[in-house]
Protein backbone atom coordinates (compact mmCIF):
# COMPACT_ATOMS: atom_id res chain seq x y z
CA UNK A 1 0.00 0.00 0.00
CA UNK A 2 1.30 3.44 -0.93
CA UNK A 3 1.95 5.89 1.91
CA UNK A 4 -1.09 8.05 2.47
CA UNK A 5 -2.73 10.28 5.06
CA UNK A 6 -6.27 11.16 6.04
CA UNK A 7 -6.91 14.88 6.67
CA UNK A 8 -9.82 16.37 8.59
CA UNK A 9 -10.30 20.07 9.40
CA UNK A 10 -11.21 20.81 13.00
CA UNK A 11 -11.47 23.71 15.44
CA UNK A 12 -7.93 22.81 16.55
CA UNK A 13 -6.45 22.83 13.03
CA UNK A 14 -6.11 20.11 10.42
CA UNK A 15 -5.98 16.68 12.02
CA UNK A 16 -3.87 14.15 10.11
CA UNK A 17 -3.79 10.36 10.46
CA UNK A 18 -1.28 7.95 8.93
CA UNK A 19 -3.48 5.49 7.03
CA UNK A 20 -1.03 2.62 7.64
CA UNK A 21 -1.56 3.10 11.37
CA UNK A 22 -5.35 3.28 10.90
CA UNK A 23 -5.25 -0.08 9.11
CA UNK A 24 -3.34 -1.64 12.03
CA UNK A 25 -5.58 -0.06 14.68
CA UNK A 26 -8.77 -1.16 12.91
CA UNK A 27 -7.61 -4.72 12.22
CA UNK A 28 -9.79 -6.32 14.93
CA UNK A 29 -12.91 -4.21 14.44
CA UNK A 30 -16.01 -6.03 13.18
CA UNK A 31 -16.87 -5.79 9.48
CA UNK A 32 -20.33 -4.64 8.50
CA UNK A 33 -22.11 -3.48 5.35
CA UNK A 34 -23.32 0.07 4.83
CA UNK A 35 -25.35 1.55 1.99
CA UNK A 36 -23.30 3.52 -0.49
CA UNK A 37 -25.83 6.34 -0.24
CA UNK A 38 -24.71 6.76 3.40
CA UNK A 39 -21.15 7.65 2.27
CA UNK A 40 -21.35 11.45 2.31
CA UNK A 41 -18.01 11.88 0.54
CA UNK A 42 -19.54 10.62 -2.73
CA UNK A 43 -21.21 14.01 -3.06
CA UNK A 44 -18.36 16.14 -1.74
CA UNK A 45 -15.09 17.33 -3.32
CA UNK A 46 -12.99 14.59 -1.74
CA UNK A 47 -9.81 14.41 -3.85
CA UNK A 48 -9.96 17.87 -5.36
CA UNK A 49 -11.23 19.87 -2.41
CA UNK A 50 -8.43 22.38 -1.98
CA UNK A 51 -6.57 24.94 -4.08
CA UNK A 52 -3.50 22.75 -4.55
CA UNK A 53 -5.35 19.74 -5.96
CA UNK A 54 -6.64 20.56 -9.42
CA UNK A 55 -8.67 17.94 -11.32
CA UNK A 56 -6.44 17.81 -14.39
CA UNK A 57 -6.96 14.98 -16.86
CA UNK A 58 -3.73 13.40 -15.59
CA UNK A 59 -4.90 13.62 -11.96
CA UNK A 60 -8.24 12.07 -12.87
CA UNK A 61 -6.47 9.29 -14.81
CA UNK A 62 -4.28 8.57 -11.77
CA UNK A 63 -7.38 8.23 -9.60
CA UNK A 64 -9.07 6.08 -12.26
CA UNK A 65 -6.07 3.71 -12.15
CA UNK A 66 -6.25 3.53 -8.35
CA UNK A 67 -10.01 2.89 -8.54
CA UNK A 68 -9.49 0.09 -11.05
CA UNK A 69 -6.74 -1.51 -8.92
CA UNK A 70 -8.66 -1.25 -5.64
CA UNK A 71 -9.88 -4.44 -3.98
CA UNK A 72 -13.46 -4.48 -2.68
CA UNK A 73 -12.58 -7.37 -0.36
CA UNK A 74 -10.76 -4.90 1.88
CA UNK A 75 -13.25 -3.00 4.04
CA UNK A 76 -13.35 0.79 4.01
CA UNK A 77 -12.30 2.42 7.29
CA UNK A 78 -14.83 4.86 8.74
CA UNK A 79 -14.40 7.33 11.57
CA UNK A 80 -16.73 7.33 14.55
CA UNK A 81 -19.02 9.78 12.73
CA UNK A 82 -19.07 7.74 9.50
CA UNK A 83 -16.49 9.68 7.48
CA UNK A 84 -14.19 7.75 5.12
CA UNK A 85 -10.71 7.62 6.64
CA UNK A 86 -9.43 5.08 4.10
CA UNK A 87 -10.98 3.50 1.05
CA UNK A 88 -12.55 6.18 -1.13
CA UNK A 89 -11.22 4.50 -4.30
CA UNK A 90 -13.03 1.33 -3.20
CA UNK A 91 -16.22 3.31 -2.57
CA UNK A 92 -16.09 4.73 -6.10
CA UNK A 93 -15.35 1.29 -7.57
CA UNK A 94 -18.40 -0.13 -5.80
CA UNK A 95 -20.50 2.74 -7.15
CA UNK A 96 -19.24 2.19 -10.70
CA UNK A 97 -20.00 -1.53 -10.46
CA UNK A 98 -23.57 -0.79 -9.43
CA UNK A 99 -23.25 -2.03 -5.86
CA UNK A 100 -25.62 -0.59 -3.30
CA UNK A 101 -23.57 -1.56 -0.22
CA UNK A 102 -19.93 -1.81 0.76
CA UNK A 103 -17.94 -3.55 3.52
CA UNK A 104 -16.69 -1.22 6.24
CA UNK A 105 -15.06 -1.22 9.63
CA UNK A 106 -15.79 1.73 11.89
CA UNK A 107 -14.06 3.19 14.89
CA UNK A 108 -16.25 3.71 17.95
CA UNK A 109 -13.65 6.22 19.16
CA UNK A 110 -11.29 7.79 16.66
CA UNK A 111 -7.59 7.28 17.36
CA UNK A 112 -5.56 10.36 18.17
CA UNK A 113 -4.20 12.02 15.01
CA UNK A 114 -0.55 11.50 14.10
CA UNK A 115 -0.11 15.17 13.20
CA UNK A 116 -1.94 18.46 13.64
CA UNK A 117 -1.56 21.39 11.23
CA UNK A 118 1.44 19.98 9.37
CA UNK A 119 1.87 21.06 5.77
CA UNK A 120 1.19 18.00 3.57
CA UNK A 121 4.53 18.49 1.80
CA UNK A 122 6.30 18.11 5.17
CA UNK A 123 4.77 14.71 5.94
CA UNK A 124 7.02 11.65 5.64
CA UNK A 125 6.06 9.87 2.43
CA UNK A 126 8.02 6.83 1.36
CA UNK A 127 10.04 7.79 -1.66
CA UNK A 128 10.51 5.10 -4.33
CA UNK A 129 14.13 3.99 -4.74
Amino acid sequence: MRKQYYFRPSENGTLIWDVHRLVILSRNLPTKEVKLEAIRELDEPFWFGNEESIPTCRAIAEHAKLIEESDLEHPVILSRDGRVMDGMHRVVKALLKGHTQIKVIQFTDDPKPDYIDVDPTDLPYDKPA
